[in-house]
């Protein structure tokens, strides 16, 4: 696949099959990833991958479960698909990887962002759909979650991302035309 198409046909997927994610195949992301520009080379990055999706969901349970005993976290609109018993917040993903920011420098988020950006459009390259979960984000960063997962105190998870064999991609959505303010 072309780069311009990955960019182009990449999806945030929330439908998979039930087909696994090899190991192999998410140490061939996260090799190819790893090439994302950092500030000053620093590559402050690391990676917590679950490939059992009995795990994953439950650690989507637990996290829900945290969303919803602490409402002011969850964004408008997501209260009542939360309250749905039904509702992965992982979508029955068969696999987690979580992008660490390994220390606290002010680029290292951004950097982290980058890479995850890499990991996503590889994936879509290898037919694997992907989607970051940034809900639950501010329930891996605790302290307690990072104990029970037994991660470093000292990272901060910036991209829960889920990856899986898609039931059926997405449509596009479509694109606004971008504000460019050329400065002659």
């Amino acid at each position: 696949m072309q780069l311009s198409a990955a960019i182009a046909e990449r999806r945030a997927v929330r439908e998979y099959t039930v087909e696994p994610i090899t190991r192999s195949i998410i140490q061939q992301l996260i090799d190819e990833a790893v090439y994302a520009p950092s500030a000053r080379n620093q590559q402050p990055w690391s990676f917590a991958v679950v490939l059992d999706g009995r795990r994953v969901e439950s650690l989507a349970q637990q996290a829900k479960q945290w969303l919803l005993a602490n409402h002011d976290s969850i964004p408008e609109g997501l209260n009542e698909a939360l309250k749905n018993p039904g509702f992965s917040l992982f979508y029955h993903a068969p696999a987690l990887i979580l992008v660490m920011a390994t220390d606290a420098s002010t680029q290292a988020d951004e950097d982290c962002c980058l890479l995850a950006q890499n990991l996503m459009l590889l994936a879509r390259d290898q037919n694997i759909g992907s989607c970051w979960i940034g809900l639950s984000r501010p329930w891996f960063n605790l302290d307690t979650t990072k104990r029970e997962l037994h991660l470093p105190q000292h990272v901060h998870i910036v991209a829960p991302i889920i990856l899986g064999h898609p039931a059926a991609w997405p449509a596009a959505h479509g694109r606004k035309p971008a504000d460019i303010h050329w400065l002659d």
